[in-house]
């Protein structure tokens, strides 16, 4: 559970029209640093426009992405930003936001058991089974807004015998498609 201030509100951050962010909990002035590091200890928080009082937490946690990937620690694909940067605006866009959540709940999940894993050196693939993971919950979303989307004898397959992302993008696209044709 995140940390929060001692009557259980998320910390209040200020930005000022000069850049500086305010915490309200420490009365004291810090960086985009430091709501990374905020970020890693899973302290909550919120970040206000000083002036307006308008939450900009959102564009505050993409500045901090930014900065992130610009100093060579680069996390995020070429192609992954450019998949994302081509769902704005499409008929997908509105599901992304939940896909995105849950994919990262379901890796946040499943963090520990591959530690554990890697930790015991085992020989099977943890990360292959996330992805059939993160595939099941994909097909699944599918089904659940496409119906007639499942292929029959898809459970026949094993997952070893399958490249999963060959199957999540055929996928993406087949439902894109009907979106698509659904929008029309």
């Amino acid at each position: 559970m995140a940390k929060r201030t001692a009557d259980g509100e998320p910390i209040i951050i200020k930005k000022y029209a000069n850049r500086r962010l305010y915490n309200t909990d420490t009365s004291s002035y810090i960086t985009l640093d430091d709501l990374a590091k905020m970020v890693r200890e899973n302290v909550d928080f919120q970040v206000l426009d000083a002036k307006s009082g308008d939450d900009i937490t959102h564009t505050i946690l993409t500045q901090i992405i930014v900065e992130e990937e610009s100093h060579g620690t680069q996390m995020l694909p070429v192609s992954f930003l450019r998949d994302l940067i081509s769902m704005y605006g499409n008929s997908m866009q509105s599901m992304m936001p939940s896909y995105l959540e849950a994919s990262m709940a379901n890796f946040r999940k499943n963090r520990e058991q591959l530690q554990a894993a890697f930790a015991k050196g085992i020989e099977a693939n943890p990360l292959a089974k996330m992805a059939e993971a993160n595939f099941k919950m994909m097909q699944n979303a599918a089904e659940a807004f496409i119906p007639g989307t499942r292929k029959t004898g898809a459970k026949d397959v094993k997952p070893e015998q399958t490249d999963e992302l060959a199957q999540m993008r055929e996928q993406m696209a087949a439902m894109q498609k009907k979106l698509d044709e659904l929008s029309k």
